[in-house]
């Protein structure tokens, strides 16, 4: 059994193995950990068969990384969130990518635009994973045992063009957009911060479902889809779970970005299409198979990046913002104004989008 979820540290087992490295690495882990339990603060956790196997505890700072702290350089006082304690054995999977994705979103609804995490440089893989979404080696901290961390550093005050070191961040100028449209069953697997519950505010952290990763793998097979390019926005559409009632079940849910988009002949064989797609794909290997054998399959590579707030129906989208409702729904090219629209009524947080 697997489960990621929000625990008090009064809850967790220090015992386990898993604290092992950590109380190795940080003299003082244990007595940190207790005052943690004793004030009733929270981690996020992932558990397996009831072991931890994944740890993320996040801190809100306004404070000086100074010298007397170990950092060389230093940096200034300024309100920042501290990635305090990150630990996975996730090689190979999608877990760190949910966790970061967890990390940004948190940093983004308390409007926070600087991030920093310490990492011994024996850590590779985690450093790279860091990296590949935008992180930066700004600084060394050094221990009194003669060790020391790199000090990775994510501005959201900063922006370089590039999609997945600006994620979750969304560049909206000089991009086309697009609505592209998923059906329920494959939609919840897919957007788990995006299932339909309610018209209420939709709270981005307390969905800690297993499938949340920042990369989505959409197949279809409407050659249009070829328009796209990396860059490009995409809302997607949530088709109706209860067939004649569309106008009020079928609603916007996300935002995405293209990353790329490939057709069948960019495989080299039904072996490189299912090993492209299936990682990120909640299909299994048997229908991609099948799809692979018909001569007009598509792939769109997308980050999922925003989980709108409110619920945008079809009748609003008629209605409200102006879409044709005679036009072919399944992929559909949107004006920057229809956009604008879509995004305002769905009461996405403003701070994802750049420009």
């Amino acid at each position: 059994m697997e489960d990621l979820v929000v625990k008090r540290f009064s809850d967790l087992d220090l015992s386990q193995s898993f604290f092992d490295s950590l109380k190795q690495d940080y003299p003082g882990f244990t007595e940190w950990f207790n005052k943690k339990s004793l004030s009733g603060e929270e981690a996020t956790v992932y558990f397996q068969d009831g072991e931890i196997k994944d740890f993320l505890y996040l801190k809100v700072e306004d404070e000086a990384l100074s010298s007397d702290k170990g950092f060389e350089p230093s940096y200034p006082q300024k309100r920042r969130l501290k990635v305090g304690t990150f630990k996975i054995e996730a090689r190979g999977t999608r877990r760190g990518e949910r966790f970061i994705k967890r990390i940004l979103d948190y940093a983004i609804d308390k409007r926070i635009v600087e991030i920093y995490v310490t990492i011994f440089p024996e850590h590779d893989s985690l450093i790279n994973l860091f990296k590949r979404y935008g992180f930066v080696e700004i600084s060394k901290k050094h221990h009194s045992t003669g060790s020391y961390e790199l000090v990775l550093m994510k501005s959201f005050q900063s922006d370089t063009g590039d999609v997945l070191k600006d994620y979750p961040r969304i560049h909206t100028k000089g991009v086309s957009k697009y609505l592209l449209s998923i059906y329920p069953k494959y939609h919840t697997r897919l957007f788990p911060d995006s299932i339909l519950h309610n018209e209420s505010r939709y709270d981005l952290i307390s969905d800690l479902s297993p499938t949340n990763s920042i990369h989505k793998i959409y197949v279809c097979f409407m050659p249009d889809v070829t328009q796209m390019k990396k860059g490009d926005v995409v809302i997607i559409y949530r088709t109706t779970d209860i067939p004649g009632r569309a106008y009020y079940r079928s609603v916007v849910t996300s935002v995405c970005v293209v990353e790329e988009v490939l057709k069948k002949s960019d495989f080299s064989d039904s072996s490189d299409f299912v090993h492209q797609t299936n990682k990120y794909s909640i299909f299994s290997d048997t229908d991609l198979l099948l799809w692979y054998r018909k001569p007009n399959v598509f792939i769109v590579k997308l980050t999922y990046n925003v989980a709108l707030t409110k619920r945008v129906t079809r009748e609003s989208l008629i209605n409200e913002i102006g879409l044709d409702p005679n036009a072919y729904w399944g992929f559909m090219k949107l004006s920057d104004g229809q956009f604008g629209s879509i995004i305002k009524a769905g009461q996405a947080n403003e701070d994802y989008f750049i420009d």
